[in-house]
């Protein structure tokens, strides 16, 4: 296959049918491999070779930080018991249980907090919601850069956001002290080829990429052709075959779809988190 033919396979791949694949964009192997990903939600049982954890901390350590500041940790989840409990807090989504290891990503204010007290030193600015949002930025950043790297070694993922259902019950079982917050997991193992994942469209360019200033204007028939390319998508993969509108504007309806995380807040002020 020459390079031309695999960018616009990747392109139609990830944006579906349509202007897509004339898109000119630069190639080569880490932009073909970042255009390639793809959930995966099915896993082998095989567990990760003996250093794979360590590699991936070493590649989320090296994503940007806010100010240096590093308010993220990690803790590596491998025992079934835990791993059923964090399944239960995510409405029994199997492939935690199924994934060799789930990572969860950490917003982590307490390891400041901790240097400050032991140092006698004021750390009033971890009360503010900035402080909050630098750590879930930078554990998002973290953990993209564990997701590149793990899809190098043939490694597949799925990011968790429902373990914000109940961030009460994951701090209990991990052993959270007040300051840190579960922002989501990730499951990680070899993808299981008997379930293939495929990658799934995105909303064209056109949709998102605003230049000089942001254009509040719909592209109507853009969006309305990513739903054709994500209901196109769903059939592929046994899932409802609602496009992508009616299931996102589902999802924001109302705080009943939130799926208890409405209550964040609440949680939050709970949990230590000053959010000034």
């Amino acid at each position: 296959m020459s390079e031309t033919e695999e960018r616009t396979g990747a392109l139609r791949a990830r944006y579906g049918a349509g202007d897509a694949a004339a898109l000119d964009i630069a190639w080569n192997g880490v932009v073909a491999g970042l255009l390639a990903h793809r959930t995966v939600r099915a896993f082998r049982p095989d567990p990760l070779p003996a250093g794979t954890i360590e590699t991936l901390v070493a590649a989320a350590q090296s994503a940007p930080s806010s100010s240096n500041l590093q308010t993220w940790s990690v803790v590596a989840v491998e025992d079934p018991a835990a791993k059923r409990r964090l399944s239960e807090v995510a409405r029994g989504q199997r492939h935690v249980v199924e994934a060799p290891v789930v990572l969860v990503w950490l917003a982590d204010l307490a390891r400041l907090e901790t240097l400050g007290r032991d140092r006698g030193r004021p750390t009033a600015g971890l009360d503010y919601l900035e402080t909050l949002i630098v750590g879930v930025v930078d554990a998002a950043l973290a953990a993209q850069n564990a997701t590149v790297a793990l899809e190098s070694l043939g490694l597949g993922s799925v990011y968790i956001g429902a373990l914000r259902n109940d961030p009460e019950a994951v701090a209990e079982l991990l052993g959270l002290p007040p300051n840190v917050l579960a922002v989501f997991g990730h499951c990680i193992g070899y993808p299981d080829p008997e379930r293939p994942a495929a990658v799934k469209p995105r909303l064209g360019q056109g949709v998102v990429l605003h230049r000089g200033r942001y254009d509040p204007t719909l592209a109507t028939a853009a969006i309305a052709a990513y739903d054709a390319a994500m209901t196109e998508f769903q059939a592929g993969q046994r899932m409802p075959e609602v496009g992508w509108t009616q299931a996102a504007l589902e999802r924001v309806r109302g705080p009943e779809s939130l799926s208890g995380r409405d209550r964040l807040r609440a949680i939050l002020e709970r949990r230590g988190f000053g959010l000034k």
